[in-house]
């Protein structure tokens, strides 16, 4: 068996692994773990009660974190024209028509964040094989299939994140950096509950919101006690 690093010795000290925490114990705790070079992410993983194989119960929608992820944006606008033009003003990094898509072909994909104009979107379409796998297929849902692509700027910019639950019925999600105040962690997290909360399908039956579990990218994964968030 691999020893364990001093580090992991020493977080193995401050938890208790048979324990469920409310969401400001989870925050502090991550913030008391040995520190390392680089200011990590707060990752937020949610296990949802559906029937992950019936089309009529997945769990997808977008929230405005009051405080953002704390990661750099890098906003891409795929549109023509005058639409691009405004693109740029609004903030985009890049906007452009089929030279990008002939660039995010050839492998291009150094960016956060995808908004296309409805009419670009036949072409984006033929690069879900290498846009799906990243979350960065624009959609409509989303808010990120527009011709409003201002408005959709500054979204994003503004903290607009997208949740969707994958194959194994979970919801993963970025809801800060461990140098935030814990407050505003745990701001972000409740708003981010409460709009998946909202999402719950009708069809969908019994405990809708099963396991939570909140980690930083160096750190434990600290089991949330559901019954003390505050879901309204």
């Amino acid at each position: 068996m691999a020893k364990r690093s001093k580090r992991m010795q020493e977080i193995e000290k401050l938890i208790d692994p048979n324990r469920s925490y409310k969401l400001d114990e989870a925050v502090q705790l991550l913030k008391k773990c040995p520190p390392v070079k680089f200011d990590q992410s707060v990752n937020l993983l949610l296990q949802v009660g559906i029937d992950t194989k019936k089309s009529d119960q997945q769990v997808r929608g977008t929230v405005s974190l009051p405080h953002g992820t704390g990661k750099k944006v890098v906003l891409v606008v795929i549109a023509k024209g005058d639409k691009a033009k405004e693109a740029l003003d609004a903030g985009a990094d890049f906007a452009g028509a089929e030279e990008l898509v002939e660039k995010i072909k050839g492998g291009w994909v150094d960016f956060t964040a995808l908004i296309a104009t409805p009419d670009m979107m036949r072409e984006l379409g033929k690069l879900g094989k290498v846009l799906g796998p990243r979350g960065l297929m624009p959609t409509p849902k989303a808010g990120t299939v527009t011709t409003d692509v201002a408005k959709a700027i500054r979204e994003v910019k503004a903290g607009k994140i997208e949740f969707k639950v994958d194959k194994t019925g979970s919801i993963n999600s970025a809801v800060g950096k461990l140098s935030f105040g814990s407050e505003k962690l745990v701001e972000n997290m409740s708003v981010l509950l409460q709009a998946i909360a909202k999402a719950k399908p009708s069809s969908s039956k019994g405990v809708f919101l099963s396991q939570l579990y909140v980690s930083s990218t160096m750190g434990p994964g600290l089991r949330i006690d559901l019954q003390s968030v505050a879901l309204s």
